[in-house]
């Protein structure tokens, strides 16, 4: 396989806008309108924790929305789906509630975490969003066991890890890709890397940049892809997918190769700590997800500048509501954090 990830973590290419190729370009409309969500809430949650209004840490994915979404088309109520400190996109992309997601980041009761998680520990199960957490790599052994209890169940389901470069760095997952490989378990493995381990670019990490190569020492299939082109990221996995469903599928590994607009942690840009992202963020911007496939929606004439404004429109209304309900929901009330420490 190829080790470099040549042209994908050039800073320069790719701005062009998307090309779909042979898929129908109708259900990217809804795949715009929940990476324009996903923005949109990313951007309140930003301005929040810029004025302290928001207490908690907060990891922001503004810039890897596409990632999220393009898995999230496949995915469907009864997988099992995992995330780590970075999965508000993940959450929403699934269709978790931004009204819980809003009242968690607040720390309130109504949060879908009761308000004791915050921003790291979001989870929706009913929409097959089971979890995530901060820890790095932790979520990724989660997810083989989910693809087990999918492959005993046999309906079909599957197991997902969402996780970005630094995680495979952890024997955790390597632990879980040999597993998962050896007992042929479904699990899809979703490495989005963005090239930083907190402030630490994985050329001063790693070997080589390409992640996927530790697929091929698992004898796994995979594939390394734009994960700022959500057709992309939607086309490597039609495969895979079809053989899940048909209960014959195994592990995939998908790396998303995108880039995070903000920092590590908090709404700056991290332009100011000494890394490299001083020299390529702005032509990174150039590879806008969301603007990209606008542009191509437009091309192909599914949806004109003026729809697309519209529903840009929409959306910030229903962001602003649904922050300005956030802000009247009650705290826990104090016995909570002793109430709610055991399960009943």
């Amino acid at each position: 396989m190829n080790q470099s990830l040549t042209s994908l973590a050039d800073a320069k290419a790719h701005h062009e806008p998307i090309a779909f190729g042979d898929a129908d370009p109708v259900p990217f409309v809804q795949a715009l309108h929940r990476m324009v969500r996903i923005r949109r809430a990313e951007e309140r949650i930003a301005e929040n924790v810029a004025t302290g209004v928001i207490k908690c840490p907060c990891h922001l994915a503004i810039g890897q929305e596409a990632a999220a979404v393009g898995v999230a088309m496949h995915l469907r109520s009864t997988d099992r789906a995992f995330g780590a400190h970075r999965s508000h996109a993940h959450f929403l992309a699934m269709g978790g509630s931004l009204d819980g997601l809003f009242a968690e980041v607040l720390g309130r009761d109504t949060g879908v975490s009761r308000g004791m998680g915050g921003s790291m520990h979001l989870a929706a199960k009913e929409v097959g969003f089971y979890g995530s957490v901060p820890i790095v790599g932790a979520s990724i052994p989660i997810a083989v066991g989910a693809g087990l209890a999918a492959q005993m169940d046999k309906k079909g389901d599957v197991g997902v890890s969402f996780f970005g470069d630094g995680a495979a760095e952890e024997g955790s997952f390597h632990e879980s890709m040999n597993l998962a490989s050896v007992m042929n378990l479904p699990v899809l493995f979703v490495c989005e890397n963005n090239m930083f381990a907190s402030h630490l670019h994985i050329s001063l990490r790693q070997p080589k940049n390409v992640v996927a190569r530790y697929a091929v020492a698992h004898a796994m299939p995979h594939a390394t892809v734009d994960g700022n082109d959500v057709v992309a990221v939607w086309s490597a996995l039609n495969a895979a997918a079809a053989a899940w469903r048909a209960g014959t599928g195994g592990p995939f590994f998908l790396e998303a190769v995108t880039y995070r607009w903000l920092g590590h942690v908090g709404h700056r840009d991290d332009q100011d700590v000494g890394v490299a992202r001083k020299d390529d963020l702005s032509d990174w911007k150039g590879r806008d997800p969301v603007r990209r496939l606008a542009e191509s929606l437009a091309t192909v004439g599914v949806l004109s500048p003026k729809e697309f404004a519209a529903m840009e429109s929409a959306i910030s209304d229903e962001v602003s509501t649904s922050w300005a309900k956030a802000l009247t929901q009650p705290f826990p009330e104090p016995n909570a954090l002793l109430n709610r420490v055991w399960a009943k």
